[in-house]
């Protein structure tokens, strides 16, 4: 009796410093939200310790921040996809004549 009573007490220890954890992270993420984060008629500084530098692929070769989409994706048709695709799979090595015939047949 005297263990499950203190398997109680335990966990509800623990899920009262889960709770007080997950209010306090939330309150500090609102915080964090409401900041705002464009620095633009400052000049820049270097990192500061509260700050985390950003990844490096957000930095050019002299170090500063690019500010230009990192992925550009164009749209291109299913034939023209079909088209590289199918290139790729005749420039690759392996044995293709085994291919080529079974594409010449029909």
């Amino acid at each position: 009796m005297v263990l499950h009573l203190l398997y109680i007490i335990a966990f509800t220890v623990l899920a009262v410093l889960a709770i007080a954890n997950l209010i306090r992270n939330l309150i500090s993420l609102g915080i964090e939200s409401q900041r705002p984060y464009s620095n633009q008629n400052t000049p820049p500084t270097p990192f500061s310790s509260r700050h985390t530098p950003p990844h490096p692929e957000f930095l050019d070769a002299s170090g500063k921040l690019i500010n230009e989409p990192l992925l550009v994706m164009r749209s291109m048709t299913v034939e023209d996809a079909r088209e590289q695709l199918d290139a790729l799979y005749e420039s690759s090595p392996g044995p293709t004549n085994l291919n080529s015939e079974s594409r010449e047949e029909p």
